[in-house]
């Protein structure tokens, strides 16, 4: 059976089109990947969501949070190839590049820097390391380590700097195994409310 195909806004009829097929999308490639976790890709994306709901409540953070590994889901075939098992697919960039078709800055730096701030977290944060999920721990080594001193000054120079350290907090917390899940359709507004004109 075909997988849907990730939605480009352009080709919708409507903005709550584009949005109604983002988050059909998700439920379709995430529901049943588990991606080094004990938790599907769904699981992950709708705890992060509900996180930034409660804990920053703006549309775009939840809109961030929901949609921070929409790479993933970008590039679901290449990361499941054999091939491609110890590469560092970048999913962060991916999904930040695409999510600029319809999301501003707002949304999509926090989601390009999530993986950084986790390097950065790495480097500048005692016992940080000690705290994160095997599968973190086992993408932090394709993706660079932690930071050095240099990488680390320069990132907290960055402008998304703060909200991307709020969103990697989020996503280092958002594997509960067995958390009830509201249904999708109630990030439909703050999706469309985070939209660029």
């Amino acid at each position: 059976m075909s997988k849907t195909p990730v939605p480009r806004r352009s080709d919708c009829a409507d903005d709550r089109v584009f949005v109604e097929a983002i988050l059909a999308v998700l439920v379709e490639r995430g529901s049943d990947w588990c991606y080094d976790e004990e938790i599907s890709q769904l699981q992950h994306a709708v705890q992060s969501a509900l996180l930034a709901r409660s804990e920053q409540g703006s549309s775009e953070a939840v809109a961030a949070a929901l949609l921070h590994d929409i790479g993933h889901f970008l590039m679901a075939d290449a990361a499941q190839d054999e091939r491609n098992r110890n590469r560092d697919l970048r999913h962060e960039t991916v999904g930040a590049n695409w999510l600029s078709q319809a999301f501003g800055p707002e949304v999509t730096e926090p989601v390009r820097l999530h993986v950084p701030a986790k390097r950065y977290l790495c480097a500048t944060e005692p016992g940080y390391w000690d705290d994160l999920s095997e599968g973190s721990k086992i993408s932090l080594r394709k993706q660079g380590g932690p930071m050095n001193k240099n990488e680390a000054t320069a990132f907290a120079t960055l402008p998304g700097y703060a909200a991307a350290l709020r969103l990697r907090r989020i996503d280092d917390r958002a594997k509960v195994v067995g958390l009830v899940m509201p249904p999708m359709e109630s990030f439909t507004e703050y999706l469309l409310a985070a939209l660029k004109p």
